[in-house]
């Protein structure tokens, strides 16, 4: 009964140490300041595991690689992600440049992800990133779209990106 009673007066001591914390103000969260390390790798880490979770009952559908869902894909990137994800050959952004966690230039991260990964973080967005859930106004099939072209962007120089989207943004 003293063990419970000691964990539990713990508990109580740490939850109110975090509120405590929370309405101190001492955490900057200016987005021109960076986050601490340890909370970059609590935020991403945090991210990435509820991601996988919830990510295993997609399927892809068998035609990714048409041309057509990837010109769709491209035109869509354009219009709506490259302004903050920006393309191969680039310069960044305004937008890119203010924003914390800045966007991941996603030719350099897409191998990362399988396309249900992709197509999770698309549809549902990334509370607290500024990454938009376009499952809101967008249809699946569209967001698969852009997961088609995703999956070529690591391929893409900058001629080929600036062709493959030319007039699309």
């Amino acid at each position: 009964m003293t063990a419970i009673k000691a964990i539990l007066g713990l508990l109580i001591v740490v939850v109110i140490g975090i509120v405590g914390f929370a309405y101190s103000g001492l955490y900057n969260v200016a987005a021109d300041e960076p986050h601490f390390g340890v909370t970059r790798w609590l935020l991403n880490t945090t991210m990435a595991r509820s991601i996988a979770v919830r990510d295993d009952d997609i399927v892809a559908p068998d035609n990714l690689e048409s041309s057509a869902r990837i010109d769709r894909g491209a035109q869509m990137y354009a219009r709506i992600c490259a302004g903050c994800h920006l393309g191969p050959g680039v310069d960044p952004t305004a937008i890119h440049v203010g924003m914390k966690p800045q966007p991941p230039r996603l030719k350099e991260h897409i191998e990362h992800h399988a396309p249900a990964n992709l197509f999770w973080i698309i549809k549902h967005g990334i509370k607290m990133s500024g990454m938009p859930a376009l499952g809101l106004t967008f249809d699946d099939n569209q967001l698969w779209d852009l997961v088609a072209f995703l999956q070529t962007l690591p391929e893409l120089d900058a001629q080929q990106y600036r062709q493959q989207t030319a007039g699309k943004e």
